[in-house]
C-alpha cells in the first residue's frame, strides 16, 4: 500500500527519497526491518496475552530430557509469524501483483487451518486437534487454488531469452520471438504460458509436466491442467507436513525456514530480473521480482520469532505457524519454478518426514511378520532420535541449521553448476 502512496508523491510532488520505493531492494530491506520489529514487539505482548488466557501446550510424556520444563509454555505463537509476514508485505509490495496475492492467500489459508487445529487442542481440550483428513483437505484446497491461478492467470508467463547469434530468421518466425535490447545487445524474447519447470544441474533444460501424459496420444496437452494441479497439491501437502513434523524442538522449524526463505528470495530476484536471468541462462519470469519483498518479510518473521522460540522457548509456534511455513515454502518454490530443488533445499523437512514414514512402516511390517513391532530409530521424527541418544536439543538444532545452510548453498550453486 505504501508503494502506491510513495509512487503518487514521487510523480506529483517529486519529494526527495520517495523515488527509492520503486526499487525492490529498498522495499525488501524495509520489509525485513519491519518484520523483525513486529516479531519482537508484538511477540512479547502476544506471549503475555496467551499466558493470561492459559493458551498452553500440553506436552506429551515421551521420556525426553527437558519435557517437564516445557509444560505450560504458550502455544499458537504462529500468530506472531503471520502478522510479521503479512503486514510488511501488504505495506511494501505491489498488492496487485498476482504472485503477491497468491502467496498472501497461501499464508492465510494454511495459517487458518493450523489455527483451527491449535484452537481445538487448547480450548476444546482435544489433544488430537483437527482431524488429519481435514488438514489434508485444507492442503488440497490450497493446491487447487495455487495450481489453477498459476495455470490460467494471464499474468503468469515465462520468457526464454535467446542471443542474436543463437537463432535463425526461420526460428524467430516459427516461435514468434520479439526483439529486445539488454546491455546494448539485441536479444530475442519468447513469452509463453507454460507448465515448465527448471531441471537442476542441466543448462537451459526444462521439463513440461504435460509430458507426463504423452502416453495418452496427440491430445495429451488438453489434460495439462489436471497433471499440473495434482503436482502442486502433492508438493504443498508434502512440504507443509514436513515443516509441521520438523517443529518438534525449540527453534528448529523457524531457523530452517529462514534459511530456505533466504534461498527462495535469491531465486525470485534473479528469475524476476531480465539481466540476471539472461546472464545465468535461467528462465525469466516477469513480475516475479515483487516476491523478494515477501521473502524479506518471511525471513524477518522467522528470525524475529527465534527471539522467543530459541532454547528455552518462551512460546511455541504450533500448527498455526508450522503448517503456514510449509505451505509458503511450497507455493513459493512452485512460483519460481524451482520445485524440483525441494528435496535438496528442504532436505531437513524431507529427512524428518522420511524418518516417520520409515519408522511406522517398519514397525507395522515387523509386527505382522514377527508378532512384535521393531524400530529403526529410537524415536521419530529424527530430531527426537538424537535426543534419545543423549544430545541436547540446542546442539541438535544448531547442527540441523548447519546442514540446512549447506543444502541451501548447494541449491544456489545449481544456478551455475549446470
Amino acid at each position: 500500500m505504501l508503494y502506491y502512496l510513495f509512487e503518487y508523491l514521487d510523480k506529483n510532488f517529486d519529494l526527495a527519497g520517495t523515488g527509492a520505493f520503486k526499487y525492490i531492494s529498498t522495499r525488501a530491506a524495509l520489509s525485513i526491518i519491519l518484520s523483525l520489529t513486529i516479531s519482537m514487539l508484538f511477540g512479547k505482548r502476544l506471549i503475555e496475552a496467551l499466558r493470561k488466557l492459559q493458551v498452553a501446550e500440553t506436552v506429551r510424556n515421551l521420556g525426553l530430557e527437558g519435557e517437564k520444563q516445557k509444560q505450560g509454555t504458550p502455544t499458537m505463537g504462529g500468530l506472531i509469524i503471520l502478522a510479521a509476514i503479512l503486514i510488511p508485505t501488504l505495506l511494501f509490495a505491489r498488492i496487485n501483483n498476482v504472485y503477491i496475492l497468491l502467496i498472501v492467500i497461501s499464508t492465510i489459508w494454511l495459517g487458518l487451518v493450523g489455527f483451527l487445529d491449535d484452537y481445538i487442542k487448547v480450548f476444546k481440550k482435544n489433544k488430537e486437534g483437527l482431524a488429519g483428513r481435514f488438514k489434508i483437505l485444507g492442503q488440497i484446497g490450497l493446491g487447487i487454488i495455487v495450481g489453477t491461478v498459476l495455470y490460467f492467470n494471464d499474468n503468469v508467463k515465462t520468457r526464454d531469452i535467446y542471443k542474436a547469434e543463437e537463432v535463425t530468421p526461420e526460428f524467430v518466425l516459427a516461435n514468434n520471438l520479439q526483439p529486445q535490447t539488454i546491455d546494448n545487445q539485441q536479444v530475442w524474447i519468447k513469452e509463453e504460458k507454460a507448465t515448465n519447470t527448471t531441471i537442476p544441474f542441466f543448462k537451459s533444460t526444462e521439463f513440461d509436466y504435460a509430458n507426463l501424459l504423452s502416453f495418452m496420444g496427440d491430445d495429451y496437452k488438453k489434460y495439462n491442467y489436471i497433471i499440473f494441479v495434482l503436482v502442486v497439491i502433492f508438493i504443498i501437502t508434502a512440504v507443509s507436513n514436513g515443516a509441521n513434523i520438523t517443529d518438534g524442538i525449540d527453534g528448529l522449524a523457524a531457523g530452517t525456514s529462514a534459511i530456505i526463505g533466504t534461498t527462495l528470495g535469491i531465486f525470485a530476484y534473479v528469475s524476476g530480473n531480465l539481466v540476471f536471468s539472461k546472464y545465468l541462462g535461467i528462465m525469466y519470469i516477469p513480475h516475479l521480482g515483487e516476491m523478494v519483498i515477501f521473502a524479506g518479510a518471511f525471513v524477518g518473521a522467522c528470525v524475529g520469532f527465534l527471539w522467543y522460540n530459541a532454547y528455552p522457548a518462551q512460546v511455541f509456534m504450533g500448527d498455526t505457524g508450522s503448517l503456514a511455513l510449509g505451505g509458503i515454502i511450497a507455493s513459493f518454490s512452485i512460483m519460481v519454478r524451482k520445485e524440483l530443488l525441494i528435496p535438496i533445499l528442504c532436505g531437513i523437512f524431507l529427512v524428518e518426514n522420511l524418518s516417520v514414514m520409515i519408522q511406522v512402516s517398519y514397525f507395522k511390517y515387523t509386527k505382522k511378520k514377527y508378532g512384535e513391532g521393531r524400530r529403526i530409530f529410537k524415536m521419530s521424527p529424527l530430531h527426537h532420535h538424537y535426543q534419545k541418544e543423549g544430545y541436547h536439543e540446542s546442539k541438535i538444532v544448531s547442527r540441523f541449521w548447519i546442514i540446512g545452510i549447506m543444502l541451501a548453498i548447494v541449491t544456489i550453486l545449481t544456478l551455475k553448476i549446470r
